[in-house]
């Protein structure tokens, strides 16, 4: 029984690394080639040309600068959103406001943000005409930081707002019986404990703000990113597909470092044994202020939303605000518009179904198995290869490596490439989740006669059902709304809504733009809505 259980997991991992071989491994090592290889030769001459371009240095730079800035001013809003949260006595509703506004613009892609920006702060823009002044120039460093911050303050927020709940909060009560001043408690209590995870959240900020494609391409303007200048390079009127991997191994480098970095900060993390959840002393001056802070930043991050839902539904905006339903229902009805978007929910399920299955699958061979550790840190390498890989990275491996194979342009590349580029996170809820179930089933099962296969099915799986929800949930709410993964390996008949926005673009048909961001934001708020109701019935069951 043990050796046929040890052939069922054996089978699984080689499954895995499989897959992660051909549709990771190759294709990475095929753009390390291609970025030594030049008409016929192999050396470094891809890479000194590209030292020499002072335009690729000049939006490495850019993207350099741009990415710091925004992830000092969203690691700062996300630890004070956090602190207010968790550190102070502001009331419910506030706080429940606060913690679903935040996130509501991960359910919406990053290009988006980009045209939102432009409708609500250019001259003519909502927030413009309401404040009777355009604040500032929009198109460059100034928008693409506004996007940036918009951008990577939801994850920055998740990961803070959770560290917090992990502190022990009877320090903060016997700072204050001790007699320390705020800043002295401040420190002990909120600051030093989470230096790790605020490192953390810095470094995913600028690991999010420097690959990002999306909010570049809306409102960039002159100031070029490497991320908008990897996309010239490779789709402009002459691709140039030797520069193009030499610029796509550069954006590799600052990320792996970064991932490495991140990996490290963790052990400035602070362990408790049990974190207790005292009551904590109301203090009606700071709790005013951080209830208007964090009021303040949640509706400024929606108001730029707003204009996404008013423009559609106006005759001609801005010029004439009169309400009609005429647009959006024509659009929303159209042919193409079904079409593309039949596409993106085809996509979106498939990627999140099997980018489940193989999550969950590979954190139960590395969690529930007796495989060897070295199977398990292979698992685990692929799984941080992931997390390192930048979208736009990814998709031109795939394309150079497929590009003569029947799955360029294909719905099962486009699938491969999100369950790939979105496994990390998955995985890890995964593991977490699996680590905290009895150990002892599996023993159990194989005594009582059942294969291993068998007590995952009637024993693990059953009893990891909220997982699952949440992780199936994550897939496809990311699979709706990427757009840097997918750019390279779109085709006309398998383009999706993020793809089609892009297209929009370049014909200045912003109303278009905000119809399409509705149907996937109405799109990601059903399908998140159903799986925490799906996930809290589960739940009821249990308890």
């Amino acid at each position: 029984m043990l050796n046929k259980k040890n052939a069922e997991v054996k089978i699984a991992f080689f499954l895995i690394l499989v897959f992660f071989a051909v549709f990771l491994a190759m294709p990475l090592l095929t753009l390390l080639w291609k970025s030594f290889h030049t008409e016929g030769a192999v050396g470094l001459a891809n890479y000194i040309k590209a030292i020499k371009d002072k335009q690729l240095l000049a939006a490495l730079y850019n993207s350099v600068r741009v990415s710091f800035a925004a992830a000092v001013v969203t690691t700062l809003l996300a630890f004070l959103l956090s602190y207010a949260m968790n550190y102070t006595t502001i009331g419910f509703w506030c706080k429940e406001f606060v913690k679903t506004g935040v996130v509501l613009p991960m359910l919406l892609p990053s290009i988006t943000y980009g045209f939102a920006i432009i409708y609500s702060f250019g001259k003519q823009g909502l927030i413009t005409k309401l404040l009777g002044i355009e604040l500032f120039q929009i198109y460059g460093l100034n928008g693409l930081l506004i996007g940036y911050v918009i951008y990577t303050l939801p994850p920055a927020f998740l990961i803070l707002n959770n560290a917090f709940t992990y502190v022990d909060r009877k320090f903060v009560i016997i700072s204050s019986l001790m007699g320390d001043n705020f800043w002295r408690g401040f420190k002990n209590t909120a600051l030093r404990p989470l230096l790790g995870a605020i490192g953390g959240v810095f470094v995913l900020s600028f690991i999010l703000s420097f690959t990002d494609f999306g909010i570049p391409v809306s409102i960039g303007g002159t100031y070029n990113v490497i991320a908008t200048y990897l996309f010239e390079v490779m789709l402009g009127s002459i691709p140039d597909f030797d520069s193009g991997s030499v610029i796509a191994m550069l954006m590799l480098t600052p990320v792996i470092f970064a991932v490495w970095l991140l990996n490290y900060l963790e052990k400035f993390n602070f362990h408790y044994d049990l974190a207790g959840q005292s009551e904590l002393p109301k203090k009606r001056l700071r709790d005013n202020i951080m209830a208007a802070f964090s009021l303040l930043v949640t509706i400024a991050v929606l108001a730029v939303f707003l204009v996404m839902f008013i423009a559609p539904f106006m005759k001609n905006y801005p010029y004439d605000m009169t309400f009609t339903t005429e647009f959006f229902t024509s659009m929303v009805t159209a042919g193409d518009t079904r079409y593309i978007y039949l596409n993106s929910v085809r996509v979106a399920c498939c990627s999140a179904f099997f980018g489940t299955l193989l999550a969950y699958l590979a954190a139960v061979v590395n969690i529930r198995s007796q495989i060897s550790p070295k199977a398990k840190i292979t698992v685990d390498v692929f799984a941080i290869m992931t997390n390192a890989v930048p979208g736009m990275v990814l998709g031109l491996a795939m394309l150079f490596f497929f590009n003569d194979s029947d799955l360029k342009g294909s719905f099962l590349l486009l699938i491969i490439c999100n369950i790939i580029h979105f496994f990390t996170t998955p995985y890890l809820m995964a593991k977490n989740s699996l680590s905290k179930l009895n150990p002892a089933w599996e023993t159990t099962g194989a005594l009582m006669g059942d294969t291993w296969l068998k007590t995952l099915a009637r024993v693990i799986v059953p009893n990891s059902k909220s997982t699952l929800i949440e992780m199936f949930s994550y897939y496809f709410i990311n699979a709706m709304v990427t757009i840097s993964a997918i750019i390279f390996l779109v085709s006309t008949v398998t383009s999706v809504l993020t793809s089609k926005i892009k297209e929009l673009q370049h014909y200045a048909q912003f109303n278009e733009i905000f119809v399409l961001s509705l149907l996937i934001f109405a799109t990601n708020i059903v399908v998140k809505l159903g799986c925490d109701l799906f996930s809290r019935k589960i739940s009821a069951r249990k308890g």
